[in-house]
């Protein structure tokens, strides 16, 4: 069942979800109750009540109640002052509120409006002399649908949380009780939805993260400012050593760029009008040049571009960098790794001619496929258009050949796609590489994008063949996005089980006993793993062997070897595989310097399962 499918199912349930709360409490005041991904919610007041997880139950049989009934749900209209007058009878001020905003816009079609939608109008947005609302029996709610035909046809559902919520996002206004359900068409699909949930619970990142001892936050430092501890500095330097092996395979070189910049470049840019809320602003103590701490790198490699001529023969030009950017997230909306103030881009840039856009952007598809495959992720593709909104920069022509061109490129490289209207950058279209996880959850990662702005916004030019000055076009690429975000996602799809080239710690070695040619033989096979590049640990605690080797299976490592009498006599080791990476029950046993070698080659190879 897809969305569009799902959309008038969990829409009803919001209204079903409303009138078992205003039947439950009759001075609930609503406010608006839209779908959201999974399900629904509705935001209520009810003076003097709190409602908590210890109430969803009543709720949900209040809930079967209604739909067990089959309640027909039928649609009407009101002219926008006989809807007023409802809401005034029916004592509910947020929906006066709403409808006196929309009587104040103008005067034609309301019923195509959304109670959502219509919380963020403004003075001029839309007129109207109607309004659309939906009644199941004794319950009228102002909305424009969609519904089902009758309250039997919802499917399954489950209450799950509840938050708080400011009236209209506006932290001025009341704050009211947003309360959360989610919805499939059978119960076998909540059953497992849920239990992805539980699943992700033991996977979050953040939990993980601090068990495996990779990253730290800081009040001193600030929120969402990251401090990456030995172990996830590996993490961070292994991958960004493979996103920038593989672009450098495609002719990318790398620069090097400031952390900050003056506002005048992103003015130039058009990101300051676009994000200038995001940006950290920073003051010169010397000058009066106002900076910003760099939110984007692209205007910073337009001007590598354009430091001095350039001639067809120089393109394609490709510059890339693994860059730190910096964006004012808010508060409310920081998450671990995956929503973060400062945040490291494996950005790129490649300045093109208008015929080498599909080998190059069909290059770096080709890497991301390479990429993915090596993380175990399977990816889909979403070829992210503009929509009829406002804030995009560039003619509408020249928009219209980009995501011609961008599909075209898809069919052609027959990726498995999708078209999304409404999710372009501001400067052009994209194709967004969608990642599924070890549990079934969906992330946007990688990126190709066309920009056909920022070269005229600048004025770039090259001289083409007939010695003319040609505009270039512009790739921007992450194979990784961000690395901080990338490692929130991939943190959760491996549940810290790390592939061994990735692995921190890719070998422990645990003594049996305290004995000279013990420690001996320890140091000697350390030595070696540290000279083949590997990451080694030896425990030579004086601790019971069976508690050290639970220690390493808490640490997640790949590979343990113990080392007793047996293996100082003869050096021969028997690997003990992390089972996710073992391909046979029974290992072998191993000189240790073969085991080595083969550890090294493993890594060297970024294999996902073990050779032993």
């Amino acid at each position: 069942m897809n969305k569009e499918e799902l959309t008038p199912m969990r829409h009803s349930l919001a209204h079903i979800m409303a009138t078992a709360v205003t039947k439950l409490w009759p001075e609930a005041k609503l406010g608006v109750g839209p779908v959201v991904e999974n399900g629904f919610y509705y935001d209520i007041d009810i003076p003097g009540v709190a409602i908590s997880e210890d109430d969803f139950k009543k709720i949900e049989k209040e809930m079967q109640a209604v739909i067990n009934q089959n309640q027909p749900f039928e649609q009407s209209t009101k002219s926008i002052d006989d809807a007023i007058a409802w809401a005034k009878e029916s004592e509910q001020p947020y929906k006066e509120e709403l409808l006196n905003d929309l009587k104040r816009a103008g005067t034609t079609v309301a019923k195509d409006l959304s109670p959502e939608e219509m919380g963020t109008l403004a003075e001029g947005e839309s007129q109207l002399d109607s309004v659309g609302f939906y009644t199941n029996r004794d319950f009228t709610d102002l909305c424009r649908g969609p519904h089902v035909e009758h309250t039997g046809q919802v499917g399954a559902f489950k209450l799950m949380r509840v938050a708080g919520a400011y009236w209209r996002g506006d932290e001025k206004n009341p704050q009211m009780q947003r309360l959360y359900g989610v919805a499939f068409k059978t119960k076998q699909e909540l059953h497992d939805y849920l239990q992805m949930l539980e699943e992700a619970k033991k996977r979050d990142h953040r939990k993980l993260g601090k068990e495996l001892d990779l990253f730290v936050f800081s009040d001193l430092v600030g929120s969402g400012l990251p401090l990456f501890t030995e172990k996830g500095t590996i993490l961070r330097e292994e991958i960004g050593k493979f996103t920038q092996e593989l672009r450098e395979r495609t002719g990318f070189t790398r620069v090097w760029t400031p952390v900050i910049a003056k506002t005048d470049l992103y003015k130039a840019s058009g990101h300051w009008d676009k994000f200038g809320d995001e940006l950290f602003l920073v003051k010169s103590q010397e000058t009066s040049d106002e900076f910003v701490l760099r939110p984007m790198n692209c205007p910073h490699h337009v001007q590598i571009y354009t430091s001095k001529p350039r001639s067809y023969r120089d393109l394609p030009l490709k510059f890339m960098e693994n860059a730190g950017d910096y964006r004012d997230e808010k508060t409310g909306e920081l998450h671990g790794l995956s929503r973060v103030r400062s945040f490291t881009q494996d950005d790129s840039h490649a300045f093109v001619a208008q015929d080498q856009i599909k080998q190059v952007a069909s290059d770096l598809v080709e890497a991301a496929h390479e990429m993915y495959s090596v993380f175990d992720m399977e990816l889909k593709f979403r070829l992210s258009f503009r929509d009829d909104g406002e804030g995009y920069l560039g003619e509408q022509a020249l928009w219209d050949k980009a995501q011609a061109q961008i599909e075209e490129l898809a069919k052609e490289n027959e990726l498995d796609y999708y078209v999304e209207e409404g999710e372009a950058a501001f400067y052009g279209p994209k194709i967004d590489f969608m990642a599924t996880d070890a549990i079934g959850r969906q992330w946007q990662v990688a990126t190709v994008q066309l920009d056909f702005v920022q070269p005229e916004r600048f004025g770039l030019e090259f001289i083409n063949e007939s010695g003319e000055a040609e505009q270039p076009v512009m790739i921007h690429c992450a194979l990784l996005g961000s690395i901080e975000r990338f490692l929130s996602v991939y943190i959760e799809h491996t549940a810290g089980k790390f592939p061994i080239w990735l692995a921190p710690e890719q070998i422990r070695i645990i003594s049996v006993n305290q004995e000279a040619e013990t420690l001996q033989m320890v140091d000697r096979i350390e030595a070696l793993a540290r000279n083949k590049g590997l990451r080694v640990y030896a425990d030579n605690d004086n601790e019971s062997v069976g508690k050290k080797i639970r220690n390493a299976e808490v640490a997640k490592v790949p590979y343990t070897i113990v080392v007793g009498e047996k293996e100082v006599a003869n050096g021969i080791v028997t690997p003990r595989v992390r089972r996710d990476i073992s391909v046979i029950d029974a290992h072998p046993e191993l000189h240790y310097e073969q085991f080595v070698q083969t550890v090294a080659n493993e890594s060297i190879s970024r294999i996902i399962k073990s050779s032993l």
